[in-house]
This record gives C-alpha cells, structure tokens and sequence, in this order.
C-alpha cells in the first residue's frame, strides 16, 4: 500500500471561518512563514475547543482538504468507500487498462499467499488476458475481470477534509487489516497538524 504526492491546503481559509459564528476575526493569530502555514495558540485554542466538541462545531475541519494517490487492494477500497460523503476519487481503470499490461504478483497484494498460489492465479489471468488481446474474445475478457481477485492494487487520486480522515483514525486505528492500522495510520500521523487536529481526544 502506498500514498504518493500528498498535498495539504485551506488551512488559512478554514481557520478564518472558524471565527465568523463569533466575529472574533481579531483573534486570528495564524499566518505562513515562508511556505509553511503556522497555526497560532489563540486558533489552536480554539480549534481544538470545537472538535472535541463534536462535528456540528468543528465545521472547519470540513475545509482543510487532502489530496493523495493511494495504491491499495480492492478490498480495502471496499472499506473505504463507505466513507464517500465528502471525498472524490478518480480511479486507474480496470474496466480499459486489465488487458493492456502483463499480469504478475506485482500487481497484487499477496503479502500472505505462497508464491505457488500466487504465480498459478497470475498464470491463469495471464492466459486470458493473451487470449482476449489475441482474439478480442469479449467472454476472455469477462473471464478475467470475474476471477480478478480483490488483493488486486488500483490507485485512486483522492481529495477528502480533515473530517473525514479524523473519522476514519478513530473507526479504523485498531483494524485488523493492516492496510488500516498500520499504512493509513502511519499516513494520518505524518500529516500537518495530526495529533493537534485529526487525532487529538
């Protein structure tokens, strides 16, 4: 599982909105240093006093916005996606590209199949995909995307808010699927203002 060109923004923006219920824009004490944004003590304060009040009050955090590539298997995806309300995904398509590139355990998360089991899988995938590129037999290609199994990696270009990856820290820190409790935690902490902001009690 892999996360590549993460990118982090709207602090300012989002921290600014934080103060319009209460018209405390004076208060304001957050700004850049050179490229980096710096959330002050008074914003902080205040930040942290609305998330631990729940997600009706920490509304900001809806608008501090993450864009990442994510490589995971298509299970995890599955998991994923009951968190789709407030994030967008654009996919690597199996639907136009599974034929066009020869199938090897690479292209899997096989981390506990044998390497017996997963070079016969990739060897009958790889017959029909030869097959369907041959004779653009449409029951080939039907036949390998029906045995494609979900240990299958896709890479999804993701934008989602702190909120949603907060809610996900907390439903998901404990999985058993490591793909959870140990890649995508360890992303979570690596981000700006994580134990502050997303992971704080």
């Amino acid at each position: 599982m892999q996360f590549k060109h993460t990118q982090v923004f709207n602090f300012d923006n989002a921290l600014r909105g934080m103060r319009n219920p209460l018209n405390s824009w004076d208060k304001n004490d957050s700004g850049y240093e050179g490229v980096h944004f710096v959330i002050g003590e008074n914003d902080m304060r205040l930040a942290q006093l609305l998330i631990k009040a729940g997600s009706d009050h920490s509304k900001f955090m809806r608008q501090i916005m993450v864009s990442v590539d994510i490589t995971a298997p298509l299970y995890w995806w599955k998991e994923f996606d009951t968190y789709k309300v407030g994030t967008v995904a654009n996919s690597t398509s199996t639907m136009h590209k599974l034929a066009s590139t020869q199938i090897t355990p690479d292209c899997f998360a096989f981390d506990s199949v044998d390497d017996g089991t997963a070079e016969t899988l990739c060897g009958v995938l790889e017959l029909y995909r030869k097959h369907f590129n041959e004779t653009k037999d449409v029951r080939a290609w039907r036949a390998l995307v029906q045995l494609l199994p979900s240990s299958w990696l896709q890479t999804r270009t993701v934008t989602m808010s702190y909120q949603n990856i907060r809610a996900m820290y907390f439903a998901r820190q404990n999985h058993k699927l490591t793909e959870w409790s140990n890649y995508f935690i360890d992303w979570v902490n690596a981000l700006p203002y994580s134990e502050e902001l997303i992971t704080v009690n």
